[in-house]
């Protein structure tokens, strides 16, 4: 079924229900949600509260094609190498290599988000954890399958995709990089995600902040990371 969405807010509550109906039946162990900002935290935050856990963010940058940097071709999340889609870059003709300045300029902009957003706090301890990971919506997937492999070498429990509309090569794509994959809607003609939203305006810093305040992750369950 085609669905559109009001806005991000109506996108999540709705993204919420299901995912909460889809952890009732399993063993989701202290979930934790975990958004891509900017445009997933106004979703994340409305699956935190359906399934009354923590949201926290994780940064990933998207690297966008020549000259469309909209069409995102790959992403870097944390300290990871950049992942590219090897299937753009040959309709492309171009090279890992001929990205390196895109790659440099998305990575200090990652940098600058996580530390405004964390504000000097470490992220939440993943081991053992049901992780819910949170976007508005899927293009291409790749900054999606950025944040699911960082997200998997930090041992959670269960790896979970939520998102409220996708690309449909996209989502069978991500099926095989998280346990669980809940997308509400996957139109034939996809085209954009901000085709299925009444309202995609552009979420910025400050909304970020303030729904964090809210629903950041307590410090308790902060500690230290071991790698």
């Amino acid at each position: 079924m085609d669905v559109r969405f009001e806005d991000r807010r109506d996108a999540g509550r709705l993204l919420g229900e299901s995912v909460r109906e889809r952890a009732a039946g399993q063993d989701w162990p202290d979930p934790v949600v975990i958004a891509l900002p900017r445009g997933g935290v106004p979703v994340g935050a409305q699956v935190a509260r359906a399934l009354d856990a923590p949201l926290d963010v994780l940064v990933v940058r998207k690297i966008g094609a020549p000259g469309r940097p909209e069409v995102g071709i790959g992403a870097i999340a944390g300290e990871a190498p950049p992942l590219f889609d090897g299937r753009a870059l040959r309709m492309l003709g171009i090279t890992p290599d001929e990205l390196g300045a895109d790659v440099a300029r998305e990575r200090t902009e990652l940098h600058r988000r996580e530390a405004l957003y964390r504000r000097g706090a470490p992220a939440p301890d993943l081991r053992g954890r049901a992780v819910v990971l949170v976007d508005d919506g899927l293009a291409t997937g790749v900054t999606a399958r950025a944040a699911a492999r960082l997200l998997r070498d930090e041992e959670p429990e269960r790896l979970v995709l939520a998102v409220p509309v996708g690309d449909r090569r996209a989502v069978a794509e991500l099926r095989t990089e998280v346990d669980d994959l809940v997308c509400l809607s996957q139109p034939a003609d996809f085209r954009a995600v901000g085709l299925w939203y009444e309202d995609f305006e552009q979420v910025g810093d400050e909304e970020v902040l303030g729904v964090l305040a809210g629903l950041a992750v307590p410090a308790r369950l902060r500690p230290t990371r071991h790698r």
